[in-house]
C-alpha cells in the first residue's frame, strides 16, 4: 500500500509545484536571485514521476524508493533541485525500511528523520531560513506528534500547517529574504509539495480537519502571504561567482575521494554539492571557471548532461519580470484592491450574457456553455480571481454543475459554494436575490429558493433525427422548442416555435414576466419582430428583451 500511495500521490504533488513554478521563481533571492527555483524543483520532480510511472504495477516500495533516488539524482536541476533530490532520497529510503504496510505515524516520522539526515549531510554549509529549515521543522513536529499517538490524517494535516508556518518564519532567519520582502523560494516549494501530496492522499483539496491546534492550513498559508510583498532590488551587485555549473558524473575508480573533490569545488566557487554514490554523482557549483571544474572532473571519470547558466543574466530577467508585474498591477489597481466579503463567479455562453451578469454584480465570468463546458481548473481560477473571502459559483448548465462543485471542493483560498443554476436566466434571478452583506450559507439558501419558480425555454435546431417528448419524429434541420429540458414543440420557424412554447408554458402556469435573450444567429430585425409577436400574443406578459449572443440557441427565455 505504501507503493500504491506514492504512485498515486507523487504525480499530483509534482503537478502542484509545476503549477506554482512561476510564483516560486519570483521569490528566489537566495543564494542568488536568478529566478529559477520553481522551475528547477519542478523539473526534478517530473523526472521522478517519469521513473516511477515506468515501473511495473507490482513494483515494491523498495523499487519505488530506488526510482525516486535515481530519478531525482538524474533530473536534479540547480541548487534547489539537488537539495530536493536528497530530501526525496532520504524520505523514500526511510519509508522503504518500514516493516508496516500501510505505513504508521512512526514510519512517517522515521522517514522524515532520515530525510533530514541525508539532506543535511549533502550540504556542506547549511543555511537557516531555507528549504532545509522547513524539512527539519516538519520532522521535529512529526516526532512530537508521534508521542501524542495521533492518527495518520491528524499527523499529515499538522505537518502541512507546520511547513507553511516554517516558511513564514524564514525571513526572520535569513536577512536577505527580509530585505527583498520574500519568504525562501525553496522552502515555499517544499511546503507546496507536502500539501499537494497530503491532499492527494486524503482525497480532498486543502482543508484540514479539526486538530488540537487552532491553526489551519489556510491560516498558515495566509501567514506566508502576509510576509510576501516582493520588492524590486536593483542594488544587487551580483554573486561573487557568475556561472551555475551542474552535470552528471560517472567515476572511473571505486576509490574516488569525495571529500577531496568537494574541497576542490569549494576552492572554485560556492554552493558546491556532490551527491549520489559511487560511481554516479550529481555535481553542482557556482563558479567563474566552469571550464576548470569540468576539466578537473574529466580526469576522474566521465561527465554528461552539462548545464551552465549565467546567473547575472537570469537575475536581470527576474528583476525585469517583477517590475513588469508590479507595473501591470499598479495600472490595473489589482495590487491595492482590498479583499471583498462576497464574490460571484458565473458561466456564460455569449458576450451579451457576460455583460448582463457583470452588471448584476458577478465578479468573474467564465466563458462556456452547452458543448463548450469549462474545466474545473477554469472555474477554480475564476474563484481565486474574485479576491473575496466567500464566493458563490453559478454554473448555469447542468453539464457544468459537477465541474463547479469540484472547483469549490478544490478551493483552499476562500470559502466557496455552488448555487445550482441550470440556465443563465436563473442566474439573473439569483443575483437579484443576493445580499452582499450576508454570509455564504444565507445567500446560497436565498438564491436557491429564488430560482425555484424560474421556468426556462430554449429554441434551437436539430442536428440529427430524434423524437419529441410526445414521441413525434424530429428530423435534422427542424426547429425545436425545449421546455425545462424536454422537447415539446417542433416546427420550421424560430418565431412560431418560440410563440408555441411560451403559450404552452403560460397555459400550464401563468407568469408575469418573460426575460428573453437573442442568440448570435438571430439578427436585430428578426429579434424585434419576435418581441412584437410575443407582445401581441401575450399582452399580459411583461417582456424584458436583451441580446445574449449565445451560440446554437437563437432564443432562450424564462418566465416568472
Amino acid at each position: 500500500m505504501i507503493a500504491s500511495t506514492i504512485r498515486a500521490c507523487f504525480p499530483a504533488a509534482a503537478k502542484v509545484v509545476a503549477d506554482k513554478a512561476d510564483e516560486i521563481n519570483k521569490l528566489n533571492v537566495f543564494p542568488v536571485p536568478d529566478g529559477d527555483t520553481g522551475t528547477n524543483m519542478s523539473l526534478t520532480l517530473q523526472t521522478v514521476v517519469g521513473e516511477v510511472e515506468a515501473l511495473p504495477q507490482d513494483a515494491t516500495t523498495a523499487d519505488i524508493a530506488h526510482a525516486i533516488t535515481h530519478g531525482s539524482l538524474m533530473g536534479a536541476r540547480g541548487n534547489s533541485g539537488v537539495i530536493t533530490s536528497q530530501i526525496l532520497r532520504g524520505v523514500a529510503e526511510g519509508l522503504a525500511q518500514s516493516k508496516n504496510d500501510p505505513a504508521t505515524v512512526a514510519d512517517v516520522a522515521a522517514a522524515l528523520r532520515n530525510g533530514v539526515k541525508v539532506a543535511f549531510k549533502a550540504v556542506r554549509k547549511p543555511v537557516e531560513g531555507t528549504i532545509l529549515t522547513v524539512l527539519r521543522d516538519v520532522s521535529a513536529r512529526a516526532d512530537q506528534l508521534e508521542k501524542q499517538k495521533v492518527s495518520m490524517d491528524e499527523l499529515l494535516d499538522a505537518l502541512v500547517v507546520e511547513a507553511y508556518e516554517s516558511v513564514a518564519r524564514t525571513p526572520d532567519l535569513l536577512p536577505v529574504l527580509k530585505e527583498n520582502g520574500v519568504v525562501d523560494s525553496g522552502a515555499f516549494g517544499l511546503a507546496t509539495f507536502i500539501e499537494g501530496f497530503v491532499n492527494a492522499y486524503e482525497g480532498r483539496a486543502g482543508e484540514v480537519s479539526d486538530f488540537k491546534t487552532t491553526v489551519t492550513t489556510d491560516d498558515a498559508k495566509q501567514a506566508v502571504v502576509n510576509v510576501v510583498d516582493i520588492e524590486i532590488n536593483d542594488s544587487w551587485e551580483g554573486s561573487k561567482y557568475r556561472y551555475c555549473t551542474e552535470f552528471l558524473f560517472h567515476a572511473d575508480s571505486p576509490d574516488l575521494d569525495e571529500d577531496e573533490n568537494l574541497r576542490y569545488l569549494a576552492s572554485m566557487g560556492d554552493c558546491e554539492l556532490m551527491v549520489g554514490a559511487n560511481p554516479d554523482y550529481k555535481i553542482h557549483v557556482h563558479t567563474n571557471r566552469p571550464d576548470r571544474v569540468l576539466r578537473h572532473m574529466l580526469h576522474r571519470g566521465q561527465i554528461f548532461n552539462v548545464f551552465v547558466h549565467n546567473m547575472d543574466l537570469e537575475a536581470q530577467e527576474r528583476t525585469e519580470g517583477i517590475r513588469a508585474d508590479k507595473e501591470s498591477e499598479e495600472s490595473s489597481g489589482a495590487h491595492f484592491a482590498p479583499r471583498k466579503k462576497l464574490g460571484f463567479v458565473a458561466v456564460a455562453a455569449g458576450s451579451g450574457q457576460a455583460e448582463i451578469l457583470s452588471s448584476l454584480g458577478v465578479d468573474v465570468v467564465v466563458s462556456g456553455g452547452q458543448t463548450m463546458n469549462p474545466s474545473t481548473a477554469d472555474i477554480l481560477k475564476a474563484i481565486e480571481e474574485c479576491n473575496a473571502e466567500q464566493v458563490i459559483v453559478l454554473p448555469n448548465n447542468g453539464n457544468i454543475r459537477m465541474a463547479a462543485e469540484a472547483a469549490v471542493e478544490a478551493c483552499d483560498s476562500c470559502e466557496a459554494a455552488v448555487v445550482v443554476t441550470k440556465t443563465v436566466l436563473q442566474a439573473f434571478t439569483a443575483m437579484f436575490s443576493a445580499n452582499l452583506e450576508g454570509d455564504l450559507d444565507d445567500n446560497v439558501e436565498a438564491m436557491s429558493e429564488a430560482i425555484e419558480d424560474v421556468r426556462g425555454g430554449e429554441v434551437t435546431t436539430a442536428v440529427r433525427d430524434s423524437q419529441a417528448a410526445d414521441g413525434s419524429p424530429i428530423h435534422a434541420g427542424d426547429v425545436m422548442g425545449i421546455q425545462d429540458d424536454a422537447i415539446t414543440v417542433v416546427g420550421s420557424d424560430v418565431q412560431q416555435v418560440t410563440l408555441d412554447v411560451i403559450e404552452r408554458m403560460q397555459d400550464e402556469e401563468e407568469g408575469d414576466t418573460l426575460t428573453i435573450l437573442a442568440g448570435a444567429d438571430l439578427d436585430d430585425d428578426a429579434f424585434n419582430e419576435l418581441i412584437e409577436a410575443i407582445e401581441e400574443a401575450q399582452p399580459d406578459l411583461e417582456v424584458d428583451a436583451h441580446r445574449g449572443e449565445q451560440p446554437l440557441y437563437p432564443v432562450i427565455f424564462s418566465i416568472e
